[in-house]
């Protein structure tokens, strides 16, 4: 029997959040040689073991090897972020003459999507057939309101290896506001 051609993914644990949600990891491993993992609590990238130029394999991301390191780390190392990428100044916006009032993780201003940012929640996670063999979607809804933004955002992200080594992330967002 032959191996499937292009890239495979299987799940494992990673363990429980502190508020009891189980969260998982997913191995990609690629035609390649790429081994990337990933975990649907905060779509991190835990690992990407890639060959070098003269064949050497080596872990080109930085980050932890527990869920518990990924709960407690404050510099979001390998994260999705969420709803918004850097500062908003003070927590505070506004859009279509309306004022809206974030809430605050950086002193007094909101940074990559606040204290429940995207890279803080466990997203629902599934593979998929995609262009080069299996790849990993993770999906969330995060609800109006949510850290002070309006609308409810439907928020899609798919991660494939290619059999060049390549990582490709495809975000897609849709809100209600």
């Amino acid at each position: 029997m032959t191996a499937q051609a292009g890239t495979r993914i299987h799940r494992d644990s990673f363990g429980t959040t502190p508020d009891g949600a189980p969260t998982h990891v997913f191995t990609l491993e690629g035609d390649g040689g790429a081994v990337v993992r990933i975990s649907n609590y905060g779509g991190v990238i835990i690992s990407a073991v890639v060959p070098g130029r003269n064949g050497e394999k080596a872990d080109v991301v930085l980050g932890f090897s527990t869920l518990e390191g990924y709960v407690a780390d404050k510099s979001f190392q390998g994260a999705l972020i969420g709803r918004y990428g850097n500062r908003i100044a003070k927590g505070r916006f506004a859009l279509d003459g309306k004022s809206y009032v974030l809430a605050t993780n950086n002193g007094s201003n909101h940074l990559h999507g606040g204290i429940r940012g995207f890279g803080r929640r466990v997203w629902d996670a599934r593979v998929i057939s995609g262009p080069t063999g299996e790849a990993l979607e993770l999906t969330l809804l995060s609800p109006d309101n949510d850290e002070g933004y309006p609308g409810a955002l439907n928020t899609k992200v798919v991660y494939t290896l290619g059999p060049d080594n390549g990582l490709e992330i495809d975000y897609t967002a849709t809100t209600s506001k």
